[in-house]
């Protein structure tokens, strides 16, 4: 493997990282969903909402993150699909929007909507912002409707457009395959039962910690039906391969049941991903507070070898359904050698920011809310 095809493995393994964080870090989201299921009372809904307003900024860093290093590395992929399926990415972005505007206004003195109407906005992005997301990382197995004429590039004075969309819906017609569907609720229902978890760990309340045990059980289950339905159809799918000496792509019958055997390391990760979810969820049933952290973890495995899957072993992670050879790939949309190794130096500081991020969460759970005065700040 030479210099720069190495580069591009790097970078995809990041990015796809970055997504299992993100998909982890969306308890938030599970958990304002569940804002008037667990919370009963308006003293019970404030717990809930200072729990999480503690972490959102961490979910909201994380897709920044997420977005802003697929633009540096595999820029091609970004003015692709956040230029063409433009009304999901901006329907997403409102919705986040909503979010932080919901946390910083909601208990302001005197505000003109109430706070009624920012636990609304906070729902609405607990429900839309996870099936959006899906549903939207859905298409990297799944393929879109667009066309790449790099050529565009050299012609002065005229259209310089790379890609095209092509269809009037702009990334909503993704809704049309039901794999897309079902992994965008398998995301609403992990999300909902790793909030669950994170109620039993942070808040120090036994109506909401006996709340989210019993139904914890019932979100685990909601999510193994659509995530089951999305994996066993995803094995048996048909994916697009790509010659890396030609950059020819075609299709292949089984290719990602043939990545996950070609790359043994890969699928050890799926299963052992999701074993440690399969042992949150008896955990969380019997009410342990542990539970929370084997969900993460198990989640963060799991979401992390499925993308690995799409990219690696010469896969398209996303193909056009418009024009098979305008599919992208690792090879065809990344950056050039000398921006993936000036990205990879600064990649080195990485393990720093996240350790400051888990001494963060830290300093930040080490006691669990209890409902004080001090404590209620959104």
């Amino acid at each position: 493997m030479d210099t720069l095809a190495l580069l591009q493995h790097y970078w995809w393994f990041l990015i796809s990282l970055l997504g299992a964080l993100l998909v982890f870090l969306l308890f938030v989201q599970g958990g304002q969903s569940l804002l008037y299921t667990i919370g009963r009372t308006e003293h019970e809904r404030n717990l809930i909402v200072n729990s999480l307003g503690r972490k959102w900024e961490l979910t909201f860093t994380t897709l920044v993150t997420f977005g802003g290093a697929f633009f540096a590395s595999f820029p091609l992929f970004y003015s692709t699909s956040f230029g063409g399926a433009f009304y999901v990415w901006m329907l997403i972005l409102l919705v986040f929007v909503l979010q932080a505007v919901s946390y910083e206004y909601r208990r302001k003195p005197n505000n003109v909507f109430g706070e009624k109407t920012f636990d609304w906005f906070l729902k609405i992005n607990g429900f839309l912002g996870t099936i959006l997301l899906g549903a939207a990382v859905g298409t990297f197995f799944t393929g879109a409707n667009f066309t790449v004429d790099r050529f565009n590039m050299a012609n002065l004075g005229g259209d310089t457009t790379i890609s095209q969309w092509t269809t009037p819906w702009h990334g909503l017609e993704a809704v049309l395959d039901y794999r897309n569907v079902a992994l965008g609720l398998a995301v609403l229902f992990l999300s909902r039962m790793l909030a669950l978890h994170y109620f039993m760990n942070d808040i120090d309340d036994t109506q909401i910690r006996e709340r989210s045990r019993r139904r914890s059980l019932c979100a685990a289950g909601t999510f193994l039906v659509f995530f089951l339905v999305f994996l066993v159809s995803l094995l048996f799918a048909q994916g697009w391969s790509v010659d890396p000496a030609t950059g020819i792509i075609a299709p292949e019958p089984y290719k990602y049941l043939h990545n996950l055997l070609a790359m043994p390391y890969v699928g050890i990760g799926l299963l052992a991903g999701v074993a440690l979810v399969l042992w949150s969820i008896w955990l969380g049933w019997r009410g342990s507070r542990k539970a929370i952290w084997l969900s993460g973890s198990g989640t963060v495995l799991t979401v992390l070898a499925l993308l690995l899957t799409a990219g690696w072993n010469d896969t398209s992670y996303y193909p056009s359904l418009a024009d098979m050879q305008s599919s992208l790939t690792i090879y065809n949309s990344s950056s050039s050698e000398f921006t993936l190794k000036a990205m990879s130096i600064v990649s080195l500081c990485i393990p720093f920011v996240v350790a400051y991020i888990g001494y963060a969460w830290w300093a930040l759970s080490r006691k669990p809310q209890d409902g004080s005065k001090e404590e209620l700040k959104y």
